[in-house]
């Protein structure tokens, strides 16, 4: 191993052995020697099991069934989570065949940024995660059941279904993928066509036709933004089955996996010998390697929220330095939009998850000794998923890339480190994602121009008042002030200006997107304005120097200058509308985005 791996790792272990021993007191102490519904009084039982067929009843009644749960964030609005219309009715067929049940337990709601950004309704993404969480807890609640299959992709779904799952992790669990669209328009054309728009040079005719050509079809988005990083990290940590992430819908071999992960996780339930619960896969060394393949990759900075959250429901304390020590070590081997101009099935045909983690294991960067839905070892993982005369069977991946302008070995990566750099300074402390920006854009010395609406800036642009080197603070966007909504409205302007060879860049204590890209951005700074950080004592033409070499955020004024500032105010209307008013609550409880932005505690601080 890595000695920065196992450095990390190490202290992750011991800053967490309280909370983590807590923990999995609680999820041992919560499992059962029996199926749980057989402890239920039978009047309980009956209510649980009235809408059933007689079939599933009977089988019910046998204590050598498994019950298995459905928790899943299909809608038919949303093209990555419309495959999931008809996951239930496959999952509960594959377990009768084997004699035994599944019942749908609950939904989650499952919200697109890519329809929200710019709107209101981005202000509740980070909120919708944490309702997720706890539609998941409240799905499990009826404690009928022997195993869960969480059925999510996107960006807050996949992390609110595992904080939730997590909660109950002394059930046997796993997640199941929908798989990505076939490719479309290229991501560099659609990026391209939509600075020509925001520079007048593009039609909305033409931005319209560019878009709908590039989101076309049932499926998840092709670029490497949240939803996509979130099923590779599924896969890392063990929760999907091998190979089964990056898979299009509505193939066979797309059906068989969601047959099989019905099947495997029944073999993860006490009833057949092989008991591994959720909270026995998610520890500290699949956590670490989570955080490898994410730098690895160049993933979404959005995990830099909720990474830290998921590793607080499992009873872990996981830091941005620890995420940032990890990243100096781990070298890029992919270059997927934003980072570069392949998708993920371009991705995928390269050798995929297969080669990506048999490269990292070669490398001594991931720990091959965890548990996993498939079994202890993640070498199991450098296999693929095949139909063989229609029966699913695995074999051992490409050894080599089939593409190196897309995915490469260890010994030759497009950088030596990964994509993450913790920023910290004057300013506070914030993250930038330095694997899409440029070197010749990664240190900016320019004044600030202050904002506090993304509209403001694109008004700005129109005007022309943007024709300079500048720093965009745009402050007030934490989770406190207004749920923390991404900002991904304004790279396209700030892409045109920096096309145009002025120096910009953006500080903020909001979100980007997870494919926030070429703009050198230090983003989720905190303390937010809105708790009175230095954000809100920033001043048009202020210098500030924002340098993502070494990590550093900075504002030029003395101490003592920027103290004796009074702290602006934010948007007085601010959380109402598009049912914003309803979360005021949950804004008011947010953690530090360093903390996961998250409404929650472990809830294992002070259980003894």
């Amino acid at each position: 191993m890595h000695p920065r791996v196992l450095e990390v790792t190490e202290r992750l272990i011991a800053r967490s052995r309280a909370t983590r021993e807590r923990y999995l007191h609680m999820i041992r102490g919560a499992a059962s020697d029996g199926p749980m519904r057989g402890k239920l009084q039978c009047a309980n039982f009956a209510h649980g099991v009235a809408s059933c067929g007689t079939e599933d009843k009977q089988s019910l009644k046998m204590m050598n069934a498994a019950n298995v749960a459905i928790v899943s964030s299909y809608n038919d609005m949303l093209s990555a989570h419309q495959p999931y219309e008809h996951y239930p009715e496959q999952i509960k067929q594959a377990l009768r065949e084997i004699g035994s049940v599944g019942q749908f337990a609950g939904g989650v709601p499952a919200m697109c940024d890519g329809v929200t950004q710019g709107e209101p309704g981005m202000e509740l993404g980070i909120a919708s995660r944490e309702v997720i969480a706890m539609s998941t807890a409240i799905a499990l609640s009826h404690n009928m059941f022997d195993a869960t299959l969480c059925l999510g992709i996107c960006d807050k779904i996949v992390p609110g279904l595992l904080m939730g799952a997590l909660r109950f992790g002394h059930l046997p669990t796993l997640f199941v993928p929908g798989g990505p669209m076939p490719s479309g328009i290229s991501n560099k054309e659609k990026a391209d066509v939509r600075q020509r728009y925001a520079e007048g040079k593009a039609t909305r005719e033409e931005l319209l036709d560019t878009e709908m050509k590039s989101y076309h079809s049932p499926g998840t988005c092709t670029f490497y933004g949240t939803a996509n990083t979130n099923q590779l990290l599924m896969e890392v940590m063990g929760l999907h089955l091998p190979g089964a992430s990056f898979v299009n819908p509505y193939t066979p071999l797309r059906d068989a996996l969601t047959r099989e992960a019905a099947h495997q996780v029944t073999r993860m339930t006490k009833q057949s010998g092989q008991f591994m619960p959720l909270g026995e896969i998610v520890d500290e060394r699949s956590l670490v390697n989570s955080i490898v393949a994410l730098h690895a990759t160049g993933g979404s900075t959005n995990h830099t929220l909720h990474m830290p959250a998921i590793a607080m429901a499992a009873g872990i304390i996981l830091t941005w330095q620890d995420m940032a020590d990890l990243s100096d070590v781990v070298p890029t081997l992919t270059h997927v939009y934003p980072n570069g101009k392949a998708d993920i099935n371009h991705f995928q045909a390269a050798g995929g998850m297969s080669f990506l983690i048999r490269e990292l294991l070669e490398a001594g960067l991931l720990h091959e000794n965890v548990n996993t839905v498939a079994g202890f070892g993640l070498s199991r993982y450098t296999q693929e998923p095949f139909l063989e005369n229609g029966k699913l069977v695995w074999r051992e991946g490409p050894i080599e890339s089939l593409d190196q302008d897309i995915l490469r070995p260890v010994a030759r990566p497009f950088s030596a480190e990964g994509g993450l750099r913790v920023m910290e300074g004057n300013l506070g402390r914030g993250v930038m994602k330095v694997s899409a920006v440029a070197p010749e854009h990664q240190i900016v010395e320019a004044p600030a121009l202050v904002f506090q609406d993304q509209q403001d800036l694109a008004d700005a642009f129109k005007a022309g008042k943007l024709e300079r080197d500048f720093i965009a603070v745009m402050r007030f966007q934490g989770p406190r002030s207004n749920g923390m909504p991404e900002l991904h409205k304004m790279t396209p302007f700030l892409g045109v200006l920096q096309d145009r060879g002025f120096k910009v860049a953006l500080v903020t204590d909001g979100r980007m997107s997870g494919a926030s890209g070429k703009i050198p951005a230090a983003i989720h700074v905190c303390p937010e304005a809105f708790d009175g950080g230095p954000l809100a004592l920033i001043r048009d033409g202020d210098i500030i120097r924002l340098d993502g070499v070494k990590g550093t955020l900075h504002v030029l004024v003395e101490a003592a200058e920027l103290a004796a500032r009074e702290p602006a105010i934010g948007l007085l209307d601010n959380g109402v509308g598009c049912g914003r008013e309803l979360f005021g609550f949950m804004r008011m409880a947010f953690s530090s985005a360093e903390q996961g932005a998250s409404a929650f505690t472990s809830g294992l601080e002070t259980l003894k």
